[in-house]
């Protein structure tokens, strides 16, 4: 998040969340923290809303009622009383508690803030914050000692890492707030604990959901089932990415049936990846839009994470950016080594 220079921290407690299937046991403070010291100030408003992404949005929800959300419905509270921050900031921590039984669930601080003057959809509210440091790490102090220096080794939390946090913004409220995550411990989804038992968070179906998550299912079918399925090489993988993020830098308006007729081809691959995006809704418990208008920074986010590298043994890499005609795969008789066969025009 930017522009957070404006943002007051108005309150911030600290409880000590172990989990209860090893025994360890909740800490709760009773009083939250003095913050009388600017650097320190700053350096958590950093370490608390430095990580998060205010394209990407999700809302509180339930099965049933979203009143029986147990951390909308204490959010709630605080942002219709104040004075109750302290008494719902732990309810916080012991419903925390009882969600963090999963064998890969680390204890760690939980930090509950309250939050003023939030940057948000061009607007300054307020918000409540929700953290979770997990990850320790090691530092060494260098201090005086007479006329030498000693050494001490410390454990700390680094503020440039957020292992988990929410951040709730009082707006949309009848919806289920508007709402960013992060959980960077839980990228493979061994214990999505945090967003899916504790949190209790759906994305919002709009443009940048559909964007990211449209992208997202592109590079896991090209990646993934393309090559099981058919006999297609590394650089047609790569052709297939280039083409795919090619469309979504081009277009305004993504629509399913243009997107296969342009970027697959093929009726059998695109038959595939029509079966693929069924089963990864289901997977994935969400339906996506067959046409949507495409959000640039979902794009960008994307854009990173394709890989479009040729890796060869350990001794080349070869960066492919389109012409995928220009390229020729083939086995050298005397050797028995495969080789790629490059065409270009001037050398740079």
């Amino acid at each position: 998040m930017t522009g957070i220079d404006s943002v007051q921290l108005e309150k911030v407690i600290v409880h000590k969340i172990g989990n209860p299937s090893r025994g360890e046991d909740l800490h709760l403070s009773e009083n939250p923290l003095t913050l009388n010291d600017e650097i320190v100030r700053g350096l958590l408003t950093k370490y608390f809303l430095g990580a998060f992404n205010e394209n990407e949005l999700f809302h509180f929800t339930h099965i049933s009622d979203l009143q029986m959300n147990e951390v909308y419905r204490y959010v709630a509270a605080i942002f219709e009383d104040r004075e109750s921050f302290m008494e719902q900031a732990a309810y916080i921590a012991r419903f925390l508690y009882t969600k963090s039984t999963h064998v890969k669930v680390k204890e760690g601080e939980l930090y509950v803030v309250q939050f003023d003057n939030v940057p948000f959809e061009g607007e300054y509210i307020p918000a409540i914050g929700i953290f979770k440091s997990e990850t320790k790490e090691s530092f060494l102090r260098v201090f005086p000692h007479g006329k030498s220096y000693e050494v001490l080794h410390e454990e700390g939390v680094n503020i440039n890492k957020m292992d988990k946090g929410c951040l709730v913004f009082r707006t949309n409220t009848v919806e289920g707030f508007k709402v960013c995550v992060v959980d960077s411990t839980n990228k493979n989804n061994d214990a999505q604990y945090w967003v899916e038992e504790f949190l209790q968070i759906t994305p919002y179906a709009d443009s940048y959901h559909n964007t990211d998550k449209v992208l997202n299912l592109c590079k896991q079918f090209i990646t993934q089932e393309y090559p099981e399925k058919f006999d297609v090489s590394k650089s047609d993988q790569i052709d297939l990415l280039n083409r795919s993020m090619d469309y979504f830098k081009s277009k305004e308006q993504f629509s399913l049936q243009e997107f296969a007729e342009e970027v697959m081809h093929h009726q059998e691959v695109v038959d595939t990846f029509m079966d693929y995006k069924k089963n990864f809704e289901s997977a994935k418990n969400f339906e996506l839009n067959d046409e949507f208008a495409i959000h640039i920074n979902a794009v960008k986010k994307q854009q990173r994470v394709f890989k479009t590298v040729l890796k060869l043994d350990k001794n080349f890499h070869i960066y492919i950016h389109g012409r995928r005609d220009l390229i020729e795969k083939g086995v050298d008789e005397m050797t028995g080594k495969k080789y790629y066969k490059i065409f270009f025009d001037e050398e740079s």
